[in-house]
């Protein structure tokens, strides 16, 4: 298939590689943010870290909508299907991120809850028109990516006067988050960021530019295959030897400095920015989340089943809150591979398809990371 075996030829990854390793200033570190949990999968999965000198590394960030959603959201959708009935319609992640109490979506579903698995708005569309005699309501969840389809999904049922049919809204904006990691009290160390890939489709990489200028960071918006990965963090140690920050798209088949225009003018049409909103994590972030705008109302879960704001609350001893902003790594968290495993996940980092964790289990660096961890430690006693 085109723009899969190109970007995963081996002779190309030696050459990135021994360009990197030339490149790489021997004195110093680079701490490079791979933003998307779908780059942090492709480090592992193809073992791009283990190509790239000691002293290049990466940092995983937030860039996974399921990891970052805090725990009362997952409540609230409980509550939906407990207490008011409704056939609540979500993607196959979300079902066992644990919620308080021990809950999930999936333990409300084996009790009786009306949950059920989609594989896109069109999905939950299609059960409303089915069954016109129950509310469903579609957990919508993602960055600016998956945020398009749910604005079409809203219109498609105010167009066909689809009253059965409600979103829970649970959108969240890159840029913001981007933002916060750099404007936190205690700041991780981050010298320069792979910036994401679908998102990035979508609003285009001039999003970024006030990041790379205010803040002084490099940025590169990379593809989600090895080669990508190993080329755009290339472009990021010149920048950074260079002394130069600004935004650079290597991502080119697919980015543009405008992103989608259409796409953004359905966003525009239904959404608006909410005040505040909490990332698990990261906290209550201003105006890093989307609602519905008041002419959507009759389509807003939130507005119809008049849903409380219940604080987050995460399982104890669990990292994933540290892990989401680069403050720590998975190897790092104490329950990772002990309690915590994918079929007895902790938190959403190890659900997620995307999550750091899952990573670091399905690709054999549990063992790997803490091995080098021990060395790391012994070294400086």
């Amino acid at each position: 298939m085109k723009y899969i075996d190109e970007f995963r030829q081996q002779t190309l990854a030696r050459q990135l590689a021994g360009a990197i390793r030339k490149e790489a200033d021997s004195s110093r570190t680079y701490r490079l943010m791979e933003f998307c949990g779908g780059h942090t999968h492709a480090i592992f999965r193809y073992g791009v870290q283990d190509l790239l000198p000691d002293n290049v590394e990466f940092v995983h960030g937030p860039g996974c909508p399921v990891c970052v959603l805090p725990t009362g959201r997952i409540e609230n959708a409980i509550e939906l299907a407990e207490r008011h009935g409704v056939i609540l319609c979500t993607y196959a992640d979300l079902l066992r991120v644990p919620a308080g109490l021990g809950k999930s979506l999936l333990k409300a579903k084996a009790a009786g809850g009306d949950i059920r698995m989609v594989y896109s708005t069109q999905d939950a569309l299609q059960i409303a028109r089915a069954n016109p005699e129950r509310e469903v309501v579609f957990f919508a969840i993602g960055f600016e990516t998956t945020t398009p389809p749910t604005a079409v999904a809203i219109l498609q049922a105010q167009a066909e006067q689809l009253q059965n049919f409600s979103v829970f809204c649970n959108h969240v904006l890159t840029p913001s988050a981007m933002q916060a990691i750099l404007d936190a009290p205690e700041p991780v160390a981050i010298d320069g960021f792979l910036g994401p890939s679908h998102v990035s489709t979508v609003i285009g990489s001039q999003a970024y530019e006030p990041f790379a200028e205010h803040y002084l960071k490099p940025i590169v918006i990379a593809g989600f295959e090895p080669l990508d990965v190993m080329q755009s963090s290339l472009m990021l140690i010149r920048q950074l030897n260079e002394q130069r920050h600004v935004v650079e798209n290597e991502y080119t088949r697919a980015v543009t400095r405008e992103g989608n225009v259409k796409a953004q003018r359905l966003m525009q049409t239904v959404f608006e920015r909410r005040d505040t909103f909490e990332w698990r994590g990261l906290g209550l972030i201003p105006h890093s989340a989307l609602k519905l705008k008041p002419d959507y109302a009759a389509f807003d879960a939130e507005v119809r089943f008049q849903l409380p704001t219940i604080k987050a609350s995460d399982v104890k001893g669990c990292e994933c809150p540290a892990i989401l902003r680069g403050a720590k790594r998975p190897v790092d968290c104490k329950l990772l591979g002990t309690v915590c495993t994918p079929e007895n996940p902790m938190g959403s980092c190890m659900v997620s398809s995307e999550g750091a964790c899952a990573a670091y289990w399905s690709y054999g660096r549990l063992r790997d990371g803490r091995g080098k961890q021990q060395k790391a430690q012994a070294g400086k006693a």
